[in-house]
């Protein structure tokens, strides 16, 4: 879902040139750049001599490299190294050729997002990556369009650019500002949550309202006070890790899904217009708050959802729509079967009362969850969905987006450390020798807890 950067001589200097140095993962990008980039990453067969014999490869074909890089390889015991060459100058392909002769392993990151046979897109690796696209938004503020209830109120417009501006400023490992709202945002914020509360107990699920719950007695969820999202992201944070990030507007959906592969949820913090308290064209802090918060503070669901993000990255760009569309069916409007009834569980549903009665009548068709086919249905995104599709746990939806992320083409899988908050990627053959011996330890914990029962 779509919620909603050196030199430049022609050749290669004498001596490379060494801008920003980020030491978060694999893949990094250094300052704004003059023409299109991209990086090479690669390990050489022999450690001592063999590196200034590449680097002379890039002169000979006339390639200019405006970025190196030396480092402790994670991928096999050794170094490794990294460079940012420009693209349009020299003969690149040749370039990599040679290269290939001279290294054990070869991986080529592209800056854009359109992957090619032997690149992947940048993504980041490191949550405080997420600060390089929060801002990379597809509309800002007060950009409202004509059919929007708050297109015409100046006052409103204004008040959205104030969100916005919050937003735009946040950096990760900062608090995110508390907001004033105003006696009318606490009004509307008043229908919608009453309106809620009502249909909650019938018609959304266990985890929802097990947590809406928690929510009430430790963050101030009530009719008459809108949370203060840095007090809601302290809370997921003690629960499931899961945090919340202010969006100045919509990312899109690689951007967006990228972060929840940190556990991260980027979140918007105005309220809908007044004059429409049942209605909101986008998502506002109702739709955050009530629908999607209550679930990412269980844990089975926050694995789900990261899942998605996990899937993401690297992903091709038709790959990137599936997921979206995997997201939309789930994490914004799914279904789940609890105890013989269907419940709802996506915040699309829980934050509309409209939507809410009519998912789970008669009307609407109703499909078992499987990726691979939700993944392709075609959904409208200003009307009720005429297809939900139904889960039959959290778990055995994380089981099922697991297999369905092991089909999508990549060289490499990945791991989220929650230690650095970072990503691994593993396509080695000794980080996975690694990952086994730490797996085996944690079982032998286990056993040797079971063992004491």
């Amino acid at each position: 879902m779509d919620r909603k950067r050196s030199p430049s001589t022609g050749s290669m200097p004498d001596e490379p040139v060494v801008t920003d140095v980020h030491h978060h993962g694999y893949i990094r990008e250094g300052k704004e750049k003059k023409g299109k980039h991209t990086s090479l990453i690669f390990c050489l067969k022999e450690e001592y001599g063999s590196l200034a014999s590449c680097l002379q490869i890039f002169k000979d074909h006339g390639v200019n490299l405006t970025h190196i890089e030396s480092r402790s390889s994670k991928r096999l015991p050794g170094y490794e190294f990294l460079v940012d060459i420009e693209l349009g100058k020299g003969d690149i392909e040749g370039t990599m050729n040679e290269i290939k002769s001279h290294a054990t392993y070869l991986q080529v990151i592209t800056r854009q997002y359109k992957s090619t046979e032997n690149a992947v897109p940048w993504f980041p690796q490191h949550i405080s990556d997420l600060d390089r696209f929060a801002n990379q938004i597809l509309s800002y503020g007060s950009e409202l369009e004509s059919d929007h209830p708050g297109f015409t109120d100046e006052v409103y417009r204004k008040r959205r650019k104030e969100f916005a501006d919050i937003a735009f400023h946040y950096k990760y490992g900062t608090k995110i500002p508390a907001v004033e709202y105003t006696a009318q945002e606490k009004g509307t914020w008043k229908k919608v949550f009453s309106n809620l509360v009502g249909l909650y107990e019938t018609h959304a699920c266990y985890e929802h309202n097990h947590n809406f719950k928690l929510l009430r007695e430790n963050v101030g969820y009530n009719e008459d006070n809108i949370p203060q999202l840095q007090e809601v992201s302290e809370f997921l944070k003690s629960v499931t890790g899961f945090s919340l990030r202010p969006v100045a507007g919509l990312l899109s959906s690689r951007d967006f899904l990228a972060g929840l592969a940190f556990r991260v949820f980027h979140s918007t913090q105005y309220i809908r217009h007044h004059t429409k308290p049942e209605y909101t064209p986008e998502p506002d802090v109702c739709h955050e708050l009530l629908g999607h918060v209550p679930l990412f503070a269980d844990k089975a669901f926050a694995k789900f959802s990261q899942q998605i993000g996990l899937a993401s990255l690297g992903a091709s760009d038709d790959y990137i729509v599936k997921l979206a569309t995997l997201y939309w069916f789930t994490v914004e409007f799914g279904l789940c079967r609890q105890n013989g009834e269907i419940k709802a569980f996506g915040a699309g549903l829980l934050s509309s009362f409209g939507e809410l009665e009519y998912c789970l009548s008669d009307k609407p068709e109703k499909r078992p969850f499987e990726p691979e086919k939700t993944g392709i249905q075609e959904y409208p995104v200003t009307e009720h969905q005429p297809v939900y599709f139904v889960t039959e746990s959290f778990e055995d939806a994380k089981r099922r987006m697991i297999e369905y992320s092991a089909t999508i083409p990549k060289p490499f899988s990945v791991r989220y450390d929650p230690y650095t908050q970072s990503v691994e990627l593993l396509d080695s053959k000794y980080q996975i020798q690694k990952l086994i011996g730490e797996i085996t330890s944690e079982l032998s914990t286990l056993n040797d807890a079971f063992n004491k029962f």
